[in-house]
């Protein structure tokens, strides 16, 4: 059985990558993986500075974040799109995650990975100029990236209110199809 590790670029509690994330984690359950879902709130970090670590250490939420990375297969990925990229927050951990220190080797936690990924924004272009930049990041680093991606549009029509039920069927299909296809790549290998 697969282990996938889930976890969303954004740091807002509701936010729409959280919940389009969901989504996309039940379809990857349903086809037989064990997914954990990471909150990155969960593991606050400095902004990376290389000064910082030789004087004080390698920080303690680092580590765990390496640690949760470097027990999975794959990773499933939401994120938004800001300024047409990434979240600064979230380039923040992975940069910190990619880090050599007296437990991993640099991209040790990602290298030989396989990802699914998805954006999610209220406008009409869903995220997609952030994907690119996010599959760049996740290729440097070792990790097959899937051919496919979701791009979700006018995410904020999609759910009832702040919970996480999406009300629209033919994107909740194909979020669900994507965690499966994360799935089925990874029970090639």
């Amino acid at each position: 059985m697969p282990k996938i590790l889930a976890f969303a670029g954004s740091y807002r509690k509701h936010s729409f990558s959280k919940r389009v994330l969901t989504v996309a984690v039940e379809g990857a359950r349903e086809a037989g993986a064990d997914v954990t879902v990471l909150d990155l709130n969960d593991y606050p970090l400095p902004i990376f500075n290389e000064d910082d670590v030789n004087s004080d250490g390698f920080p303690e939420n680092a580590y765990r974040l390496q640690d949760a990375l470097n027990e999975a297969d794959g990773f499933l990925i939401s994120t938004p799109e800001y300024n047409a990229s990434v979240p600064g927050g979230f380039k923040n951990a992975i940069d910190w995650a990619s880090r050599a220190n007296d437990r991993y080797k640099t991209y040790s936690v990602f290298k030989d990975r396989t990802a699914a990924i998805i954006s999610s924004s209220t406008g009409r272009f869903g995220g997609i100029r952030g994907l690119g930049h996010l599959r760049g990041i996740l290729t440097q680093m070792g990790i097959v990236v899937l051919p496919s991606e979701v791009s979700v549009s006018g995410v904020a029509e999609m759910f009832a209110g702040e919970g996480g039920e999406m009300t629209d069927e033919r994107m909740r299909t194909t979020l669900k199809a994507h965690g499966a296809a994360l799935v089925k790549a990874l029970s090639r290998k």
